[in-house]
């Protein structure tokens, strides 16, 4: 294998030092040919007419693929196995949510939403123009994979986490920023799931509603907590659909809200800081004379933050009732706001999408990469330390939510 890699390197070195774009695309053709024979090798577990007890396969050819990229089509030959299922991951991966933003240009493009600009985009991103026939095929190939994707059977989720970001759509003659619904689970492995996405019209009670409905028709259970910042709507279709999960609110987001009620603008930081000695509280004992000293503090200089932090602090802090080793992981939304901001670095590009469909078929494509590098990778949180009878959890979060109550 070693040798192999040698050889490899040395014909793209040279190919490289013509300096002619034809020889740099033959580089690119030599380096994903390469890779994808160590990949084969390594699924196989020996090399080309190498005897070994660890074999689990054997090799079976090539097959010819053509892929379009900036630089033009690289004409390369996929290896097959036998005895064996197997795809080469550098082909794989990305390949979905490429697809995808291609799609979305090029509707844009065929229906008149955009002019020149988009042409010369679709361009410089995929090096190549659409026709109308394959945008219908690349369109139907996309829409049935992702709906399976959305549409797929759930299981037990200890910890759900719910957000919403906007893109803009055209709808009925005018540009408007549609909510984009985004639920991911953490499972009982620890690992977290992208568990739903959908689009609606608002934020309002009804479409938050559709969607948990949603995902509690596709099997979803086994829920102890749930995160999310404080929305009306989302509030009230929680109490609809979920009504006994204990909710914990996003203290990033309360700490942002608690900031409003200033009433100077230098003790917005100072009222930071209080948020922060509280949250940051990992036993309840500790957050109860943590929330006296700040009431204490703020009483006469501050009337209006100390009513709205008496009435609303505590939905920051069921946290508390779980696991210390879980308590950062459960306590805001941040992992969730960092999918979004991908979901916007990704489609800055787009712009605006002609329709809702389109908007969520990238989407899709971008949480399918995103999913499968989590269920894949580390897991997230240790969910031994759900059943650990130790000083901040010795009651199911239920129970002792309930018990509170």
């Amino acid at each position: 294998m070693s040798k192999h890699h040698d050889n490899l390197m040395l014909q793209i070195f040279e190919t490289l030092n013509s300096q002619d774009a034809d020889a740099v695309r033959s580089s690119v053709e030599l380096l994903y040919n390469g890779i994808m024979k160590l990949e084969r090798q390594r699924a196989i577990g020996a090399g080309m007419h190498e005897r070994s007890e660890h074999r689990c396969g054997y090799a079976n050819g090539y097959k010819a693929k053509t892929l379009n990229t900036r630089m033009g089509p690289l004409q390369l030959e996929v290896p097959q196995t036998r005895g064996l299922s197997f795809y080469p991951a550098c082909l794989e991966k990305g390949c979905r949510s490429e697809r995808a933003l291609k799609l979305a240009i090029a509707e844009m493009y065929l229906k008149g939403v955009s002019t020149r600009k988009v042409t010369s985009i679709t361009e410089e991103l995929c090096g190549l123009e659409f026709t109308s026939s394959q945008v219908s095929a690349m369109t139907k190939e996309l829409d049935e994979e992702f709906k399976a994707f959305r549409e797929r059977i759930l299981g037990r989720y200890a910890y759900l986490y719910l957000d919403a970001t906007y893109l803009k759509i055209r709808h009925t003659g005018s540009v408007i920023s549609l909510p984009t619904f985004i639920a991911y689970g953490v499972n009982q492995f620890g690992r977290r799931e992208i568990v739903g996405v959908s689009t609606g019209l608002s934020e309002a009670e009804v479409h938050w509603r559709t969607f948990l409905e949603s995902l509690q028709q596709r099997g979803l259970c086994g829920l102890q907590l749930i995160t999310s910042d404080d929305h009306t709507g989302l509030r009230n279709a929680l109490r609809t659909v979920f009504p006994s999960v204990p909710w914990q609110r996003c203290q990033f987001h309360m700490s942002q809200n608690a900031q409003q009620y200033a009433p100077k603008k230098h003790m917005r930081e100072e009222i930071a800081q209080a948020m922060r000695d509280v949250f940051h509280c990992s036993r309840r004992e500790d957050s109860e004379e943590a929330k006296r000293r700040v009431i204490d503090s703020f009483s006469k200089k501050a009337p209006e933050f100390v009513d709205w932090f008496s009435k609303n602090i505590d939905e920051g802090l069921t946290c508390l009732n779980f696991p210390r080793a879980h308590q950062k992981r459960i306590r805001t939304v941040n992992g969730l706001e960092r999918v979004n901001r991908e979901i916007k670095r990704r489609v800055r590009v787009a712009v605006l999408f002609p329709n809702a469909e389109s908007a969520l078929r990238l989407v899709t494509g971008i949480l399918v990469e995103i999913h499968e590098e989590w269920v894949t990778g580390w897991a997230y949180l240790d969910m031994s330390r759900l059943d650990e009878d130790d000083s901040c959890h010795r009651s199911s979060p239920a129970e002792a939510m309930r018990k509170k109550a």
